[in-house]
């Protein structure tokens, strides 16, 4: 008598501060929030080009480009096969994206946490702002409405 028993699932991968992804959502997850980056863009171990620039949006779309220019950073997850996650000797993260011979690092400027709460301090003080124009465009309506033309 033999029991047949289902496929044993393997559990979803954990990558913690180092590591190779090759899921392209993970990866859009990954990317989505870098903000301002230094780039090194490497061809066959040389390098191409690099600077500073900004990552305003990271997409999945296979007839579309990454593009960098003008500090401007579209990233494209299908341009590359994988990305892999380093961990510099400070403990600061930075990313390859690697497509054959070419490898594009991004090495993040700015701190998730603390465009947080940047972001978190600019939505309480817009408003507050609009709370203050709001009541004071209600005093001068009330003002207005006590005066008489005569």
């Amino acid at each position: 008598m033999s029991y047949h028993q289902p496929p044993r699932r393997l559990p979803a991968p954990c990558i913690i501060d180092t590591g190779i992804i090759i899921n392209k959502q993970d990866i859009g997850r990954l990317l989505t929030d870098l903000g301002r980056v230094r780039y090194i863009h490497m061809m066959d171990g040389e390098l191409q080009s690099e600077g500073e620039g900004y990552v305003l949006e990271v997409f999945a779309d296979p007839r579309r480009s990454t593009l960098i220019a003008n500090q401007a950073i579209y990233i494209n997850v299908y341009s590359f096969d994988y990305l892999q996650l380093h961990q510099s000797p400070e403990k600061q993260a930075y990313f390859d994206l690697v497509q054959d011979n070419r490898q594009l690092r991004l090495i993040p400027l700015s701190n998730p946490l603390q465009d947080q709460s940047t972001e978190q301090l600019n939505a309480e003080t817009l408003e507050a702002m609009v709370t203050q124009v709001l009541s004071a465009k209600w005093d001068v309506q009330i003002d207005d409405e006590g005066e008489c033309p005569f």
